[in-house]
């Protein structure tokens, strides 16, 4: 089957599995926090997983290349992302695999019902509140910033979408790791394990990874941290690693 290519798009080679991205720079490429999010990620053989606010499907898919998993949901309120999703996966022959569904994050939980997952990932807006910016539709404005929804509704609904024992994976930023911690921990996805990344060794973090376990128990592994760049425009072996290279 043809896959249609839409003009100002591109398609992207994932260096997983053979699998391809289609992105449009006019409107919003994945970066780097999804590419870690997905090595961070665990889904194992039988489980279903659900990525809410999943943009042009880029962790589903690069879940599917790096896990046992072979359910994956990608929830995400913008058409035009998720229909450009759909066509990722189906550029990949994946549709058997992978389900992209047009609905609003604030609602999941209704429009999937309770504790249908065992797996919850969301790569959401780190940024609160509308300083900046110009249009509140813009593709890039509802990526970045809480327009749509908040880390709390993302919380909330992760919770009654997981199974008991089920697992929360996380990308956000550590200026606001005491809000993920307190909210987390009120929707009952106690945090169990966190990475800090580093741009350099010597410079501070710029992002988190973190998993939480629905109805855990108050133990926190925090790992070695992760560094991307060990010169200029030169990454360190563990990020080439998870790239795939």
């Amino acid at each position: 089957m043809r896959v249609e290519i839409k003009e100002h798009e591109r398609v992207d080679d994932l260096q997983r599995c053979g699998y391809k991205i289609i992105q449009n720079p006019e409107a919003f490429c994945f970066g780097m926090d999804a590419v870690l999010l997905s090595s961070f990620a665990k889904v194992f053989e039988k489980e279903r997983a659900i990525d809410l606010g999943t943009g042009n499907g880029i962790i589903p898919i690069l879940l599917r290349g790096k896990t046992a998993g072979r359910d994956f949901t990608g929830l995400e309120i913008q058409e035009e992302s998720a229909a450009m999703a759909r066509r990722s996966v189906m550029l990949n022959d994946l549709e058997s695999d992978i389900n992209i569904v047009t609905g609003d994050i604030v609602g999941a939980s209704a429009l999937f019902g309770a504790a249908a997952f065992d797996v919850v990932t969301s790569n959401p807006p780190y940024m609160i509140g509308m300083h900046g910016i110009k249009n509140p539709d813009d593709a890039k404005a509802i990526a970045r910033h809480e327009i749509k929804c908040t880390f709390d509704d993302i919380a909330r609904e992760a919770s009654k979408l997981l199974k008991e024992k089920g697992r929360f994976y996380l990308v956000h930023r550590p200026f606001r790791l005491p809000e993920l911690f307190e909210t987390m921990k009120k929707y009952k996805l106690e945090p169990k394990r966190m990475i800090m990344v580093y741009p350099y060794v010597d410079k501070e973090p710029n992002m988190v990874l973190i998993e939480g376990i629905k109805g855990g128990r108050a133990r926190l592994t925090v790992e070695k941290p992760l560094i991307v760049y060990k010169e200029t425009n030169v990454y360190t072996d563990e990020i080439y690693d998870i790239y795939g290279y």
